[in-house]
C-alpha cells in the first residue's frame, strides 16, 4: 500500500534513525514537476551488519515490507545483515560482477565505476526496480550505501520523473553522512594496499555531484533517459507508470 506515512518519515519528518546504520535515509521529499517523492514508502543505506537490538527495533519500527541487499557474496559472508525478528522479504541483487576490491586495485574513477554499472549491471537494476515495486516501504542498501545504492536509486528516481538536480543533490549527500572517523580508517588502510591509487579516496568516501551529473546526462545521451535505459533492458511501460505512482505524490 501506497501512503505517506504516519510514522516515522511523514513529510519534513527527519530522517529515521537506526542505531547502527550508516547513511540510513528517506528519498521523500524530491521535487518531480508538480509532484514530490512520497516519504516512507523508499529507504537507502548502507549495510545493516552493526545494528544493534535498538537499531533492530528501529528498522523494524519503519515497517518495511522488502530490503534489496547489493551486495556480492564475499561481503556478506563478512558483514551479514543483524535483521533478526525483523519480518521482510530479503531479496539478494548482487550488483558488481566482479570483486569490490578489483577497483580500487585497478585505480578506475568513480566516473569509471558507474559506466560499468550501468553498462554491466543493467539486468540487477531492472530487478531491483522491480523489487521497489513488489512491495513498500523498501530498503536498497549495499556497503556504504554511495555506489551501487547511489546508482540505482538514481536511475529510479529519474525514470519516476525526478527532477535531475534533485536526484544529484540526494546522491551528494552521502559524502556528508559518512563518519569522519571511518573515512580516516578506510583510507588509511587501502593506502597500506595501494599506496600509489590516483582514486582510492573518492572511491571509499566521496559521492561528487559533478559525477552524478555526468552520469546521468550520459544515459540520456545515449538512451534518451532513465526511463528509457530501463526500458531498453526490459522494463514495461505499464512498470514505469506503476513507479510513477508508487514513487510519487501532488505536490
Amino acid at each position: 500500500m501506497v501512503t505517506d506515512a504516519a510514522v516515522p518519515g511523514v513529510p519534513g519528518a527527519p530522517d529515521p534513525f537506526v542505531s547502527g546504520a550508516m547513511n540510513l535515509r528517506d528519498v521523500g521529499g524530491l521535487r518531480a514537476g508538480d509532484a514530490v517523492t512520497r516519504h516512507g514508502v523508499l529507504y537507502r543505506s548502507g549495510n545493516l551488519a552493526r545494528l544493534d537490538s535498538e537499531g533492530t527495533r528501529a528498522l523494524a519500527d519503519l515497517r518495511l515490507r522488502r530490503i534489496i541487499d547489493l551486495r556480492a557474496d564475499e561481503e556478506i559472508a563478512l558483514e551479514p545483515s543483524r535483521i533478526e525478528g525483523v519480518d521482510v522479504v530479503v531479496q539478494r541483487v548482487p550488483l558488481f560482477l566482479g570483486s569490490v576490491a578489483s577497483f580500487f586495485s585497478d585505480d578506475i574513477s568513480l566516473d569509471e565505476m558507474y559506466r560499468h554499472l550501468v553498462d554491466d549491471s543493467s539486468a540487477g537494476v531492472v530487478d531491483v526496480v522491480r523489487g521497489i515495486l513488489a512491495d513498500q516501504p523498501v530498503l536498497v542498501h549495499c556497503t556504504v550505501g554511495k555506489d551501487r545504492t547511489g546508482v540505482t536509486v538514481a536511475l529510479t528516481l529519474a525514470a519516476a520523473g525526478v527532477e535531475p538536480e534533485a536526484v544529484v543533490a540526494d546522491y551528494a549527500r552521502t559524502e556528508g553522512l559518512l563518519p569522519a572517523e571511518r573515512n580516516r580508517r578506510i583510507v588509511e588502510l587501502l593506502r597500506t594496499m595501494h599506496p600509489e591509487a590516483v582514486h582510492l579516496e573518492d572511491l571509499a568516501t566521496r559521492s561528487p555531484a559533478p559525477v552524478m551529473r555526468a552520469l546521468l546526462d550520459d544515459v540520456r545521451t545515449r538512451y534518451g533517459s532513465a526511463a528509457d535505459y530501463l526500458r531498453a533492458h526490459g522494463l514495461g511501460d505499464d512498470e514505469l507508470a506503476e513507479l510513477r505512482r508508487v514513487l510519487l505524490r501532488p505536490a
